[in-house]
């Protein structure tokens, strides 16, 4: 920190954070050798495409009905990237989207489609079940 001061309180700003490495990729502030999300906003920002949601994603039928449970329509959410537009919106591992924009999603095809029309920038709202209960989260991408 005593280099370049400037820099160091610059960082600090961005981040919250005094400790090293503060990684930030177009305005995606890193912190600690993350490889995974480095490697997204990297692959991302080359191939000029728009950020990934940040979900892991499968048919909630198929999970419902290996786990011996009635059938669902929607996506099953198996995991959640820091920091991503889906964590903003409120996901979380187990939830079940059920909606993308006013778009109903049936599965995890419906939900990879209306994710890939949607340009960074853009107002994203997103329903879901969390157990019985049905709840909506905002982000933007």
């Amino acid at each position: 920190m005593s280099r370049d001061q400037m820099a160091a309180h610059d960082m600090v700003s961005r981040s919250g954070q005094m400790g090293v490495p503060v990684i930030i990729v177009d305005d995606q502030v890193v912190i600690g050798f993350n490889r995974p999300r480095l490697e997204a906003l990297l692959a991302a920002r080359a191939g000029g495409r728009p950020k990934p949601f940040g979900l892991r994603i499968a048919d909630a039928t198929r999970i419902a009905q290996k786990a011996g449970g009635v059938p669902l329509f929607g996506a099953y959410v198996g995991s959640v990237a820091p920091g991503s537009p889906a964590e903003r919106a409120g996901l979380q591992p187990g939830d079940v989207v059920t909606e993308l924009n006013m778009r109903p999603i049936r599965n995890a095809d419906d939900l990879q489609q209306a994710l890939a029309t949607l340009q960074p920038g853009s107002q994203v709202r997103v329903t879901f079940l969390r157990g019985q209960q049905t709840m909506a989260g905002e982000t933007t991408l």
